[in-house]
Protein backbone atom coordinates (compact mmCIF):
# COMPACT_ATOMS: atom_id res chain seq x y z
CA UNK A 1 0.00 0.00 0.00
CA UNK A 2 1.57 3.55 -0.44
CA UNK A 3 2.40 6.15 2.04
CA UNK A 4 -0.91 7.50 2.49
CA UNK A 5 -2.69 4.24 3.43
CA UNK A 6 -0.49 2.97 6.05
CA UNK A 7 -1.18 3.00 9.38
CA UNK A 8 -0.37 6.02 11.41
CA UNK A 9 1.91 5.10 14.49
CA UNK A 10 1.59 6.56 17.64
CA UNK A 11 4.60 7.16 19.95
CA UNK A 12 5.32 8.46 23.18
CA UNK A 13 8.87 9.05 23.91
CA UNK A 14 9.54 9.81 27.98
CA UNK A 15 12.81 11.12 29.03
CA UNK A 16 13.70 13.77 31.85
CA UNK A 17 16.21 15.34 29.58
CA UNK A 18 14.76 17.60 26.28
CA UNK A 19 17.87 16.78 24.16
CA UNK A 20 16.99 12.48 24.34
CA UNK A 21 13.65 12.92 23.43
CA UNK A 22 14.58 15.70 20.62
CA UNK A 23 17.17 12.63 19.50
CA UNK A 24 14.76 9.69 19.82
CA UNK A 25 12.24 11.82 17.76
CA UNK A 26 14.70 12.48 14.84
CA UNK A 27 15.33 9.06 14.95
CA UNK A 28 11.56 8.19 14.70
CA UNK A 29 10.85 10.75 12.31
CA UNK A 30 14.00 9.12 9.84
CA UNK A 31 12.09 5.82 10.18
CA UNK A 32 8.83 6.24 10.28
CA UNK A 33 6.53 8.39 7.59
CA UNK A 34 3.16 8.68 8.98
CA UNK A 35 3.89 9.19 12.86
CA UNK A 36 2.69 11.28 16.34
CA UNK A 37 4.94 11.72 18.58
CA UNK A 38 3.62 12.41 22.11
CA UNK A 39 6.00 12.85 24.89
CA UNK A 40 6.98 12.78 28.66
CA UNK A 41 9.23 13.88 31.26
CA UNK A 42 8.11 12.42 34.38
CA UNK A 43 6.28 9.21 35.21
CA UNK A 44 3.19 11.74 36.44
CA UNK A 45 3.18 12.65 32.53
CA UNK A 46 3.48 9.42 31.13
CA UNK A 47 0.73 7.95 33.36
CA UNK A 48 -1.56 11.19 32.32
CA UNK A 49 -0.38 10.12 28.21
CA UNK A 50 -1.39 6.57 28.63
CA UNK A 51 -4.89 7.49 29.88
CA UNK A 52 -5.43 9.91 27.00
CA UNK A 53 -4.08 8.28 24.02
CA UNK A 54 -3.47 4.89 22.72
CA UNK A 55 0.40 4.05 21.74
CA UNK A 56 1.69 1.74 19.24
CA UNK A 57 5.54 1.93 20.47
CA UNK A 58 6.65 3.77 23.96
CA UNK A 59 10.08 4.63 24.80
CA UNK A 60 10.71 5.41 28.09
CA UNK A 61 13.67 6.07 30.12
CA UNK A 62 14.06 3.90 33.16
CA UNK A 63 14.61 6.45 35.41
CA UNK A 64 12.82 9.59 36.15
CA UNK A 65 13.17 12.49 38.29
CA UNK A 66 9.91 10.97 40.59
CA UNK A 67 10.59 7.58 40.59
CA UNK A 68 11.56 4.45 37.91
CA UNK A 69 9.42 3.34 35.47
CA UNK A 70 9.60 -0.32 36.43
CA UNK A 71 5.99 0.14 38.16
CA UNK A 72 4.71 2.25 34.80
CA UNK A 73 5.07 -0.51 32.46
CA UNK A 74 2.66 -2.87 33.94
CA UNK A 75 -0.16 -0.32 34.46
CA UNK A 76 0.76 1.06 30.86
CA UNK A 77 0.02 -3.02 29.36
CA UNK A 78 -2.45 -3.20 31.73
CA UNK A 79 -4.34 -0.46 29.91
CA UNK A 80 -2.89 -0.95 26.68
CA UNK A 81 -1.89 -4.38 25.91
CA UNK A 82 -0.78 -4.36 22.26
CA UNK A 83 1.75 -1.29 23.00
CA UNK A 84 5.57 -1.98 22.42
CA UNK A 85 7.79 -0.92 25.23
CA UNK A 86 11.28 0.23 25.47
CA UNK A 87 13.28 1.09 28.17
CA UNK A 88 16.35 2.77 26.90
CA UNK A 89 18.30 3.93 29.81
CA UNK A 90 22.12 4.04 31.01
CA UNK A 91 21.19 1.73 33.44
CA UNK A 92 23.91 -1.44 33.39
CA UNK A 93 22.75 -4.35 31.05
CA UNK A 94 23.72 -7.13 33.06
CA UNK A 95 21.75 -6.08 36.43
CA UNK A 96 18.60 -4.75 34.90
CA UNK A 97 17.21 -5.66 31.66
CA UNK A 98 16.13 -9.15 33.01
CA UNK A 99 14.33 -6.86 35.47
CA UNK A 100 12.22 -4.66 33.04
CA UNK A 101 11.46 -7.95 30.55
CA UNK A 102 10.15 -9.30 33.99
CA UNK A 103 7.99 -6.01 34.29
CA UNK A 104 6.72 -6.14 30.99
CA UNK A 105 9.37 -4.63 28.40
CA UNK A 106 9.87 -5.61 24.75
CA UNK A 107 12.96 -4.05 24.62
CA UNK A 108 15.76 -2.82 26.35
CA UNK A 109 18.79 -0.48 24.78
CA UNK A 110 21.98 0.91 26.12
CA UNK A 111 21.99 5.06 25.93
CA UNK A 112 25.77 4.13 25.11
CA UNK A 113 24.67 2.43 22.08
CA UNK A 114 25.84 3.94 18.71
CA UNK A 115 23.24 5.88 16.60
CA UNK A 116 22.98 2.93 14.28
CA UNK A 117 22.14 0.31 16.75
CA UNK A 118 19.46 2.84 18.06
CA UNK A 119 18.05 2.88 14.82
CA UNK A 120 18.04 -0.79 14.77
CA UNK A 121 16.38 -1.45 17.88
CA UNK A 122 13.35 0.78 17.09
CA UNK A 123 12.95 -0.33 14.00
CA UNK A 124 12.87 -3.86 15.08
CA UNK A 125 10.73 -2.68 17.71
CA UNK A 126 8.25 -1.28 15.34
CA UNK A 127 8.79 -4.29 12.77
CA UNK A 128 9.22 -7.31 15.15
CA UNK A 129 7.78 -5.83 18.35
CA UNK A 130 10.52 -6.87 20.35
CA UNK A 131 14.65 -5.71 20.02
CA UNK A 132 17.04 -6.89 22.92
CA UNK A 133 20.68 -6.84 22.84
CA UNK A 134 22.85 -9.39 22.05
CA UNK A 135 24.08 -9.55 25.97
CA UNK A 136 20.39 -9.27 26.89
CA UNK A 137 19.00 -12.25 24.29
CA UNK A 138 21.97 -14.32 26.14
CA UNK A 139 21.03 -14.14 29.46
CA UNK A 140 17.44 -14.17 28.59
CA UNK A 141 18.90 -18.14 27.26
CA UNK A 142 20.52 -18.65 30.55
CA UNK A 143 17.90 -17.18 33.11
CA UNK A 144 15.53 -19.67 31.41
CA UNK A 145 17.82 -22.44 33.37
CA UNK A 146 18.71 -20.24 36.46
CA UNK A 147 16.14 -17.74 37.44
CA UNK A 148 18.27 -16.64 39.89
CA UNK A 149 19.80 -14.12 37.45
CA UNK A 150 17.14 -12.30 37.22
CA UNK A 151 18.02 -10.70 40.33
CA UNK A 152 21.72 -9.33 40.65
CA UNK A 153 21.33 -9.43 44.50
CA UNK A 154 21.92 -13.08 44.77
CA UNK A 155 25.13 -12.64 43.95
CA UNK A 156 25.98 -11.16 47.53
CA UNK A 157 26.82 -13.69 50.94
CA UNK A 158 23.83 -13.00 53.53
CA UNK A 159 25.89 -10.47 55.37
CA UNK A 160 27.18 -9.05 52.22
CA UNK A 161 23.43 -8.09 51.47
CA UNK A 162 22.75 -7.32 55.20
CA UNK A 163 25.77 -4.12 54.87
CA UNK A 164 24.49 -3.26 51.44
CA UNK A 165 20.55 -2.82 52.66
CA UNK A 166 21.69 -1.12 55.12
CA UNK A 167 23.48 1.14 52.90
CA UNK A 168 20.40 1.67 51.11
CA UNK A 169 18.78 2.65 54.09
CA UNK A 170 21.47 5.59 54.82
CA UNK A 171 23.74 4.39 56.89
CA UNK A 172 27.46 4.88 56.97
CA UNK A 173 30.54 2.88 57.84
CA UNK A 174 30.67 3.99 61.30
CA UNK A 175 26.96 3.61 61.78
CA UNK A 176 27.29 -0.41 60.07
CA UNK A 177 30.22 -1.06 62.34
CA UNK A 178 28.21 -0.33 65.29
CA UNK A 179 24.99 -1.87 64.66
CA UNK A 180 26.92 -5.27 63.18
CA UNK A 181 29.54 -5.24 65.98
CA UNK A 182 32.46 -4.98 63.21
CA UNK A 183 34.99 -3.17 62.78
CA UNK A 184 35.23 -0.46 60.70
CA UNK A 185 37.73 -1.34 57.71
CA UNK A 186 35.77 -5.05 57.90
CA UNK A 187 32.51 -2.63 56.93
CA UNK A 188 34.81 -1.09 54.19
CA UNK A 189 35.95 -4.81 52.94
CA UNK A 190 32.79 -5.80 52.36
CA UNK A 191 31.52 -2.66 50.65
CA UNK A 192 34.47 -3.19 48.07
CA UNK A 193 33.58 -6.74 48.01
CA UNK A 194 29.81 -5.60 47.56
CA UNK A 195 30.31 -3.03 44.55
CA UNK A 196 32.75 -5.50 42.69
CA UNK A 197 30.52 -8.22 42.87
CA UNK A 198 27.50 -6.10 41.70
CA UNK A 199 29.85 -4.52 39.73
CA UNK A 200 28.31 -0.91 40.34
CA UNK A 201 31.05 2.05 41.11
CA UNK A 202 28.77 4.53 43.99
CA UNK A 203 26.50 4.59 46.69
CA UNK A 204 23.89 5.88 44.09
CA UNK A 205 24.18 2.97 41.67
CA UNK A 206 24.14 0.59 44.86
CA UNK A 207 21.04 2.06 46.04
CA UNK A 208 18.95 2.09 43.19
CA UNK A 209 19.59 -1.62 42.24
CA UNK A 210 18.76 -2.62 45.74
CA UNK A 211 15.56 -0.24 45.15
CA UNK A 212 14.55 -2.27 41.94
CA UNK A 213 15.27 -5.83 42.92
CA UNK A 214 14.78 -5.67 46.42
CA UNK A 215 11.04 -7.35 46.20
CA UNK A 216 12.12 -10.29 43.95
Amino acid sequence: MNSSEQKTLKFLLADDHTIVRQGMQMVVEDLVENHEIYTASSLQQIREQINQHQFDIAILDAQMQDGNCISVIPEFKKLQPNVKIMVFTSFEEENYSLKFIEAGADGFLSKLSEESEIENAVSELINTGKYFPPFTRKLLEISADDRALLNPLNRLSERELEIAELYAKGFGNLEIANALDLKQNTVSTFKKRIFEKLKVESLVDLVELIRIHHSI
